[in-house]
């Protein structure tokens, strides 16, 4: 159903960066993009993640109640993604944890102030 998502960078070299790092942890790597947005994905298939200089010229800013989750595929993996965010200079907004039965998860603000959850779910 989700083809993509987009989220905005002040430094996009810096941002390319994290995100090379941060989603190889789970398989994923630059795809395809042009000078200003880069897209994510795995060889897979499935939904991309892209990161971009804003195509209106204007700075980067973060919404209030905008996030992007990313599946840690286990919670292992969730706490993987976590630590290495935080590693790569992210904030920590909420350690992963069983919130609810089926839902395992933890929060961080990237490098722009980004919202990224890491999640697991299960039935």
């Amino acid at each position: 159903m989700l083809a993509y998502s987009v989220i905005g960078s002040k430094d996009l070299e810096k941002s390319l960066a994290f995100y090379d790092s941060l989603l190889e942890v789970i398989g994923g790597k630059q795809l395809m993009g042009l000078d200003r947005i880069k897209f994510y994905g795995t060889d897979g298939g499935g939904a991309m993640l892209a990161v971009c200089n804003p195509a209106d010229g204007n700075v980067q800013s973060t919404g209030n109640g905008q996030m992007i989750a990313i599946p840690g595929g286990s919670t292992e993996g969730v706490d993987a993604l976590y630590k290495k965010a935080l590693e790569l200079g992210a904030t920590d907004l909420e350690t992963p944890n069983q919130a609810l039965p089926f839902f395992y998860g933890g929060y961080v603000r990237d490098l722009d102030g980004n919202k990224i959850g890491f999640v697991h779910l299960t039935p």
